[in-house]
């Protein structure tokens, strides 16, 4: 079994530390304040990544995707939702032309 990469050791430090004490954990400091708030951090974190592209701010945006992808972990782990399932559905659409497969999402 291949080790463990970034992201996946990652979802699982999240996952850890979902029930930690808030005042010592951020995770558990967003977990406790619910969904809308881990849903405006990750939010916020995409408009900056955004904002970083659009100044042509390569570090920034190299931080900022750096956050999106922590928060966007936090919130599919609020959600029940494991990141090997995101990485299915992105290896079902492998090979399908993005085009193709925004217009089978309509039918």
């Amino acid at each position: 079994m291949a080790e463990p990469g970034t992201l996946e050791r990652l979802e699982a430090t999240i996952a850890a530390r979902r029930g930690a004490d808030p005042d010592s954990s951020y995770v558990a400091k967003l977990n406790a304040r619910g969904v809308p708030k881990i849903a405006q951090k990750l939010g916020e974190e995409a408009v900056e990544a955004v904002i970083a592209a659009m100044a042509d701010d390569r570090k920034g945006l190299v931080s900022e995707s750096a956050d999106l992808l922590f928060h966007l972990l936090v919130m599919l782990g609020a959600k029940g939702i494991a990141l090997e399932e995101v990485l299915a559905e992105l290896d079902r659409r492998e090979g399908t032309s993005g085009i193709a497969e925004k217009a089978s999402r309509k039918e």
